[in-house]
């Protein structure tokens, strides 16, 4: 348990370092709002994950989407999250002259760490959040172990 909570830990440390440079060159590329004719952008949805004592959750912020539009899978220890977000019914190339809100598909994979009771995993979308609650095996929780007093042997000179 210790060496995957370290793993996730250094995946998250380089996930955070990932994020942090491609905002950074968003910020210098992006200095104006995209027109509506630019090529439709790719929605990469915010994920968190956090350990509670029996879970590991998982929250995907995913403003605009409904739950229908949302789908999740698990294959092997890789959680996958995808779906679509649509653009306003009406929204016309006519009428706006500046898009900053991106739309359409997004696709994430995370992989989960071993010693996850993945047959109980759970899923919930409210305001905007999906919440994955995924319970951590009975057998990979700290447990204590009774110790018990022997008596001391001495040898009997003869």
């Amino acid at each position: 348990m210790v060496h995957s909570v370290i793993e996730t830990d250094i995946r998250q440390t380089l996930d955070h370092f990932r994020r942090s440079v491609d905002q950074l060159f968003e910020n210098f590329f992006s200095f104006a709002p995209r027109t509506v004719e630019a090529a439709e952008w790719t929605f990469s949805p915010a994920v968190e994950s956090y350990w509670t004592d029996d879970h590991l959750k998982l929250r995907v912020v995913l403003p605009g989407v409904d739950e229908k539009d949302v789908k999740v899978t698990l294959q092997g220890n890789q959680l996958t999250i995808e779906g679509e977000r649509k653009a306003p019914e009406g929204m016309s190339t006519s009428r706006y002259s500046s898009v900053w809100l991106p739309y359409g598909r997004f696709y994430r994979t995370v992989d989960l760490p071993n010693g996850l009771n993945l047959d109980k995993l759970s899923c919930r979308l409210s305001n905007g959040i999906l919440e994955v609650t995924i319970p951590v095996a009975e057998a990979m929780k700290p447990r204590h172990i009774q110790i018990t007093a022997g008596e001391e042997r001495k040898a009997i000179a003869a």
